[in-house]
């Protein structure tokens, strides 16, 4: 949706709070985590949560198996999201274990989280201001609902640094955060009574120079996926 977008929010949820409350005294308790100084949103930064060497393996598979972006809900606006994705295969050997520890960092259930997307930004490619969070009026939210529910948390990390350009803004909150190799940077898509927050609109700024890589996680309030017991 557009920056100038105002969906009506759905009221608060206890579980949702619940979950707000653990994740915010978890993040607040590490010593590798630092919170912006603002009051409009919840958003967290951990710098060098990858190596260098995880970070090469996650951007050759976004690489190797890269698409047009798409959209949950459609827009009129033909350059609202430019990039390229990929779904990563949460199994594999090279991603699962990132994938947990992205989980166990904001102490929140891995099966709570969605499939990772792997996202390449070009020169002049972007994703215009939008909400992590679900429109509960939209036609898709039956089966966002039946899938996990609302989301929670959003985890992002970047791959690479960006000669200029690529930024992620938080127009509301007047955070803008540049691309800088290994850094994790996590919002809380909710407000501490469990609704959705408009503070956390966002977007990826147009990379004028460079290539963009990052991965983003979601988290829901419900089980997204059941977790099997697999080794790796």
């Amino acid at each position: 949706m557009s920056i100038f977008s105002r969906p009506k929010t759905p009221a608060g949820s206890i579980v949702r709070a619940r979950t707000s409350k653990k994740v915010t005294e978890r993040l607040g308790a590490n010593p590798a985590i630092r919170r912006a100084r603002v009051e409009q949103a919840e958003i967290y930064y951990h710098p060098g949560f990858l190596s260098d060497a995880e970070c090469d393996k996650l951007i050759a598979m976004i690489d190797a198996n890269r698409r047009p972006s798409t959209l949950l809900a459609a827009s009129e606006d033909p350059e609202f999201r430019t990039s390229e994705s990929c779904d990563l295969d949460r199994w594999s050997p090279d991603v699962r274990p990132i994938d947990e520890r992205m989980a166990a960092l904001l102490d929140i259930p891995p099966e709570h989280g969605e499939t990772m997307q792997g996202q390449r930004y070009a020169p002049g490619q972007q994703f215009r201001a939008h909400y992590d969070w679900f429109n509960e009026q939209q036609d898709y939210w039956p089966a966002m609902k039946a899938s996990g529910g609302q989301r929670t948390w959003t985890a992002m990390i970047y791959l690479n640094d960006v000669e200029e350009g690529g930024a992620t803004w938080f127009p509301q909150a007047g955070v803008r955060v540049a691309p800088k190799r290994g850094l994790l940077l996590a919002w809380n898509n909710m407000k501490p009574d469990g609704s959705p927050n408009l503070g956390t609109l966002h977007e990826g700024t147009p990379v004028v120079q460079g290539v963009k890589y990052i991965i983003t996680k979601w988290f829901r309030e419900h089980p997204w996926i059941n977790m099997p017991i697999r080794t790796y």
